[in-house]
């Protein structure tokens, strides 16, 4: 350990580690500092008893249209091209999802609909609302009443903890809608998983950044003791300021993992048809994931990550999602106008921003701080 450091950085995870590299390439001294026992925040992964990849904190589907972020990471990983495929456990069966043509003629019971009955129907149904104010108007209006409960309802409420029309109408626009057959859940150009997986890939940009690491470490028990020229902040904002206005909502999850040895798997090495299926129902969790799809691991054994979402509690849980809505937004800005005003801290990340993002978005927000630090 140093006894002055140019930059402690709060928070191991994408933003984080990126810029401990970054700098770390300039000559700069950093001290990463992470409360969990590892490096990687949400995207962690290991393997289980098998040696099949799973992911810790839930599914961290990489894709992105970015070139820069692209080449970045590539650095520090080789890729496995990824398909990531989803189905809808309801009713009794399974669903082609997104929405798409597909989709509707299982639900049309007509497997010779076409793209303009498809249409046709979509015409018929979504409520004519020009300027959505949340997510239940905006899937009302794409699809109508019906698919809306079929597919949103019931798994918006368990994921958010809070009905569709609490929430900002991007959270549920995320989610595509496919007039033709096309399953895709996402349309970027760059799909695909870190061969090795994510923490080899962490491991190697901590190597380059020349960085120490303090792990199991809250930074309130160093900021004091530890010189340092600049403090770069991944954390919640709220907690940054021991929430003055009161805390900012998050969700939470417990995610459980299930080993399956090879006498559990069927024929064909699956145990789902697809990557994810989320569960709109009554089941108390929301999807369950089977990595093995997407990881490119032969292996006659499997597992599965059940994810349990909850509303989060600090001390007891960690904080995964921030929750668009007019709950929160005011209230963030407020937070966020705090933030601009403190000399010698850069606040970045999902939490620090109190932002939904994407991983390619992480990254390339962490590449333009930098950018503007150098």
């Amino acid at each position: 350990m140093r006894d002055r450091y140019d930059y402690l950085i709060v928070g191991a995870g994408l933003s984080g580690l990126v810029l401990a590299e970054r700098l770390g390439s300039l000559g700069r001294s950093c001290l990463v500092v992470e409360r969990r026992n590892h490096i990687g925040g949400n995207c962690h992964d290991r393997r289980d008893k098998n040696g099949l990849f799973y992911h810790v904190y839930g599914p961290h589907y990489f894709r992105t249209n970015s070139e820069l972020v692209r080449a970045y990471l590539s650095r520090f990983t080789d890729w496995t091209d990824a398909k990531y495929r989803v189905n809808v456990f309801t009713r009794g069966r399974f669903w082609s999802f997104p929405i798409n043509l597909g989709t509707f003629r299982q639900f049309s019971g007509n497997p010779a609909a076409t793209e303009a009955d498809f249409k046709g129907y979509l015409e018929r149904s979504a409520l004519p609302i020009a300027s959505p104010a949340n997510s239940k108007e905006a899937i009302l209006s794409a699809v109508g009443p019906e698919l809306y409960e079929l597919f949103y309802r019931g798994y918006t409420e368990k994921q958010w903890g809070r009905p569709a029309e609490a929430l900002d109408a991007s959270v549920c626009r995320r989610i595509p809608i496919h007039p033709g057959l096309d399953e895709r859940y996402f349309k970027d150009e760059f799909q695909a998983l870190p061969r090795d997986g994510y923490q080899p890939m962490f491991e190697r940009m901590l190597e380059a950044s020349k960085a120490d690491l303090r792990l199991e470490t809250d930074y309130r028990d160093v900021v004091k003791g530890v010189p340092h020229g600049h403090l770069i902040y991944t954390g919640p904002i709220d907690e940054y300021f021991d929430c003055r206005y009161g805390p900012l909502p998050y969700r939470t999850a417990r995610y459980a993992l299930e080993e399956i040895d090879a006498a559990n798997v069927p024929a064909g090495g699956f145990v789902q048809p697809v990557l994810q299926v989320n569960y709109p129902g009554p089941e108390a969790f929301t999807r369950t994931v089977e990595l093995k799809h997407v990881t490119g691991q032969s292996s006659r054994h499997s597992n599965l990550v059940r994810e349990f979402p909850s509303e989060y509690r600090p001390g007891e849980s960690d904080p995964n999602y921030p929750i668009p809505g007019a709950e929160s937004d005011d209230l963030a800005s407020r937070y966020r106008g705090l933030a601009e005003k403190v000399q010698g801290v850069t606040f970045i990340g999902r939490l620090a921003q109190y932002r939904y993002l994407n991983m390619d978005q992480v990254v390339g927000a962490a590449l333009h701080a930098f950018d503007k630090m150098a």
